[in-house]
């Protein structure tokens, strides 16, 4: 088979496993599946797919595969497979929280592999020779660490909005749900429970006594309320459930969020700094204000606005949250859209417009 040949069919493989594993995940926190290594595996079938094909890339062009943004978008789905299996492996999950991370991740890389696929121009797939500015032995290290800090924020600030969307169903806060769930302890549930089989002692042995003289629509009365304070009761402790798992769910994605983002943060800054003396080497200046380069300081910014809240003020849930979700918006504007403005010293990546 040609190189183009093997190309096309890894390409067209990983998006149809990155497509059925997505659906899996979906249908798994919908159903409850048994199977719960099927999404896994998928996964570990595209990340292999995409390695493949980056490594066929490689020999076939002759340089690191991160010359343009086809190989660029492709690296980034790698990333986030990656990412999706050292966190499912090393992080202890709650079998919910397992599922929502496989339905977050698992939709993001199957984004960025269909973009990089179909979307791109023809030109951009083929591969082509480093241009002058590219041919550095900087190139794989800016370049992977950028786009690593990338995959690892975007992840993060997705945990961040689904965080947000878990807990958008209650009007009071996460404190409030919190308060909620700490007076429904284990211990306050067993006293509960007592006290009400001995209410239902004492209300049986009257309802003995009362039967004997008591007509039957005053008996069925009685019955009937004894039967609704039982189901009251179920539905309380029900709802007490649903609400500590929903906790333990916002709470895990939460804190999970905030290591992923953490582990990113520094990525970037090492990506940038190492760009800073790159372009010293290539353009004789640490800082041009190139697009690219302003993006990916306010994109710093925000992260570091972030982390100054989580680790400095001690800020969790819904603030810090919204703070990622900004920063998931900057991202992508940082990646890809200042690649559609097609100005700037960045210019090898950026999409050719017609016309």
């Amino acid at each position: 088979m040609s190189y183009f040949q093997l190309e096309n069919f890894f390409s067209n493989f990983s998006f149809l496993i990155l497509f059925v594993s997505m659906i899996y995940y979906w249908i798994n926190i919908a159903f409850n599946l048994k199977n719960k290594n099927l999404g896994t595996f998928g996964m570990i079938l595209a990340n292999f797919s995409i390695f493949t094909l980056l490594i066929l890339r490689w020999k076939e062009s002759g340089h690191f595969p991160l010359s343009n943004l086809y190989e660029s978008f492709l690296f980034l789905s790698w990333n986030l497979t990656l990412i999706h299996l050292i966190l499912e492996k090393m992080t202890p999950f709650s079998n919910k929280s397992e599922k929502f991370l496989g339905a977050i991740t698992s939709p993001t890389a199957l984004f960025t592999n269909a973009f990089a696929t179909f979307s791109l121009p023809e030109d951009m797939r083929s591969p082509s020779p480093l241009v002058p500015a590219l041919q550095s032995n900087w190139l794989m290290m800016h370049v992977t660490v950028m786009i690593l800090s990338y995959s690892a924020l975007i992840c993060g600030s997705l945990l961040s909005i689904a965080y947000l969307i878990i807990t958008f169903y209650n009007k009071n806060s996460k404190e409030k749900l919190l308060f909620r769930f700490s007076e429904a302890t284990p211990d306050n549930i067993i006293l509960q429970s007592e006290i009400e089989k001995k209410q239902n002692i004492i209300s049986n042995e009257d309802l003995n006594n009362s039967l004997s003289s008591a007509s039957p629509i005053s008996t069925n009365s009685s019955i009937y309320s004894l039967n609704f304070s039982n189901n009251l009761y179920n539905t309380n402790l029900n709802n007490v459930n649903v609400v500590s798992k929903k906790i333990k769910l916002a709470d895990d994605l939460d804190n999970l969020s905030y290591r992923i983002l953490g582990v990113g943060f520094p990525l970037l800054t090492i990506g940038i700094l190492s760009g800073a003396v790159w372009a010293n080497e290539a353009w004789g200046s640490y800082w041009s204000w190139d697009p690219k380069e302003t993006w990916a300081l306010l994109t710093w910014l925000v992260f570091a606005i972030y982390l100054h809240t989580r680790i400095i003020k001690g800020w969790q849930g819904k603030k810090p949250a919204l703070i990622a979700s900004l920063g998931f918006f900057i991202v992508w504007i940082c990646f890809l859209g200042v690649n559609l403005l097609g100005e700037g010293l960045h210019s090898y990546g950026f999409i050719k417009m017609n016309g």
